[in-house]
């Protein structure tokens, strides 16, 4: 079990050990994001970062009812696609993902 702070120590670690651009690279979002989130002062959704850090960096996953066992960093991916008729996965996702329980800002 992890200590609640656990993803903000790994965030800080990966960055010393290469560098915020890579580490905001591997997570998905912008250097600047992640420098703010390690000084307290980001303003957006911190527990969609932290999915993305559990995820990419901690190895962290999520049960999805469509694809299985699955990495919170790619559930948060998925869920970012736009729906495209010409893509069974993305169909299928756009018909559960809705009413998952590990949808954006619910898990």
């Amino acid at each position: 079990m992890h200590n609640e702070d656990d993803w903000i120590s790994i965030l800080r670690i990966a960055c010393q050990a290469t560098s915020q651009a890579t580490v905001a690279k591997t997570i998905g979002y912008s250097a600047a994001t992640v420098s703010q989130v390690l000084n307290g002062s980001y303003q957006g959704d911190t527990k969609r970062v932290q999915q993305a850090v559990e995820g990419a960096l901690m190895g962290m996953t999520v049960e999805c009812p469509v694809i299985g066992d699955l990495r919170r960093d790619r559930c948060l991916d998925y869920q970012r696609q736009p729906f495209a008729s010409t893509n069974p996965l993305r169909v299928q996702l756009s018909i559960t993902c809705p009413g998952c329980n590990h949808k954006r800002g619910v898990a």
